[in-house]
């Protein structure tokens, strides 16, 4: 159903044509749930201690180029998840989701313990090369969710999978900040591991690695094809008559790439490609960010304490993507909550350079001890900060995912739309970091005055998603309807392609 506005009237309009929500398949749900779990994980353990490896491979002249690096690390994954993630889509809509899912989990398995035992700077860039490649299950999750829920529960379930990404987030950052340089941490129970004095990042990588092979069991014994395959007389089957429920199976066909990307499909992913870019920047840096000296313009943690930092704001996550996303979307549409969520991150980006003020002054100037009320106080901004960054990202992550499925003109387009979606911001993943190293570097290593200083890379995230948040206005309040196997999506894609 169309909504009536992105303003406060929403609520009567939906409240007024609502109808009952279809219980969620818990069974079907939790299993492809527990699927998606491992890829944050993984992807974020290394998040506390990514600078200290660096730092330990000594391929980094200065501390302050360590950024530059540890960006090259983060930009390797994005890379080959970009040039992978399309094809995984599109071969899920032709094989079928499960088999994808398998293989996704058994390369995220082997590429962590690849990391974890790396040696050398050129070691982890393979391993986490590897891990981008195998990369494709996040796009494989959206097209199944959109193929087991309706138009009443497809809000509530699509925002299972940014949930399990925090929850994954919140794990794996803690597992890294936590079990990092184990033998230094708790000489007591690992002192004596050799193996752990020699790879001083395996721990992580191991308990990760668990949640990997817990997800390979699960997936194997009690995942459930979603994908059923047409059946046709003739022998010739094109990829869009792969998949079921289209009332009108004359006019189903697999539409091509010029097909879908209609201008409304255009500002959608263009405004996606533009939030995936400052949030990357920004995600990436973050924890160099905390790393960096005070003096440097940043906050001078521990790889302890980084991974604390990014576990406590993402508690949130929990009520947000359960309980408060849901009825926001019922109140102002995917679309509404689109826009709101940008608005949120400006500040953001403007107020957490300042932070650095504030960990300057935590310091003593006599034997360098900490004053705990001072203290106190820059985790408590900077756990507002955070927060408010967890809102803003659940907002805008939530609603692009279902935007982009409603986009899809049949479901047998779905891994093509998502794997798109992916496609745009596994790009920005690879320039996002790449940039912000630069930036974060060149802006240290100078003595410019603000805003060139260590806030420049801040202030230019700032100014990205204002330009969505503008290019956002201009995309109409259709693409709040589910589109695949309705009957009129064919006509619509058609008079779209026409503007």
């Amino acid at each position: 159903m169309l909504y009536a506005s992105d303003g406060e009237d929403r609520s009567v309009t939906r409240e007024t044509t609502e109808f009952r929500e279809t219980p969620l398949p818990w069974g079907k749900l939790s299993v492809l749930l527990a699927l998606r779990l491992s890829e944050p994980v993984n992807f974020s353990l290394i998040l506390p201690f990514v600078y200290q490896m660096v730092k330990g491979f000594g391929v980094a002249e200065s501390p302050k180029d360590i950024s530059f690096y540890a960006s090259l690390l983060f930009t390797s994954f994005s890379l080959f998840q970009t040039i992978m993630v399309m094809h995984w889509g599109r071969l899920s809509d032709r094989i079928g989701r499960k088999p994808i899912i398998m293989v996704g989990l058994i390369g995220n398995l082997v590429s962590s313990m690849l990391f974890g035992t790396s040696k050398t700077f050129m070691a982890a860039i393979a391993a986490r090369s590897f891990n981008g490649l195998m990369a494709g299950n996040v796009v494989v999750a959206k097209a199944v969710i959109a193929e087991i829920s309706d138009n009443t529960n497809r809000a509530r379930m699509m925002a299972m999978i940014p949930l399990m990404w925090n929850l994954g987030s919140i794990a794996g950052s803690s597992i890294g900040g936590i079990f990092a340089e184990p033998v230094t941490q708790y000489p007591r129970w690992f002192g004596n591991m050799r193996v752990f004095a020699e790879y001083p990042y395996l721990l992580p990588c191991l308990i990760g690695s668990s949640v990997t092979l817990f997800g390979l069991i699960i997936g194997l014994f009690k995942f459930e094809e979603t994908l059923v395959k047409k059946k046709k007389s003739s022998s010739e089957t094109t990829l869009g008559e792969l998949t079921p429920l289209v009332q009108n199976a004359a006019k189903q066909q697999e539409h091509t790439m010029w097909q879908l990307l209609t201008p409304t499909v255009r500002r959608v992913m263009g405004t996606n490609v533009v939030i995936c870019l400052a949030l990357s920047m920004a995600d990436q840096s973050y924890p160099i960010f905390a790393a960096t000296d005070p003096s440097d313009g940043g906050l001078g943690f521990s790889s302890r304490k980084i991974g604390i930092s990014l576990a406590i704001a993402s508690v949130a996550v929990i009520y947000l993507q359960l309980v408060a996303y849901p009825r926001l979307e019922r109140k102002y549409g995917a679309l509404g909550c689109y826009r709101r969520g940008q608005r949120f991150m400006i500040p953001y980006f403007l107020l957490m350079p300042f932070l650095s003020m504030l960990a300057t002054s935590v310091e003593y100037p006599v034997a360098s001890s900490i004053s705990p009320a001072r203290e106190t106080v820059l985790w408590a901004v900077l756990v507002m900060l955070l927060l408010v960054r967890v809102v803003g990202s659940v907002l805008m992550l939530t609603s692009i995912n279902l935007l982009t499925v409603n986009l899809a003109p049949t479901k047998s387009d779905l891994g093509f739309m998502n794997g798109m979606q992916q496609l745009a911001m596994s790009g920005m993943r690879i320039f996002g970091p790449l940039l912000s190293g630069l930036i974060w570097s060149w802006s240290i290593k100078h003595t410019w005055p603000f805003p060139f200083n260590s806030h420049l890379l801040w202030n230019i995230c700032a100014l990205l998603m204002l330009l969505a948040q503008q290019v956002s206005k201009k995309i109409p309040d259709s693409v709040n309807v589910f589109g695949p196997g309705e009957d009129e999506t064919e006509s619509e894609i058609r008079s779209d392609n026409q503007r």
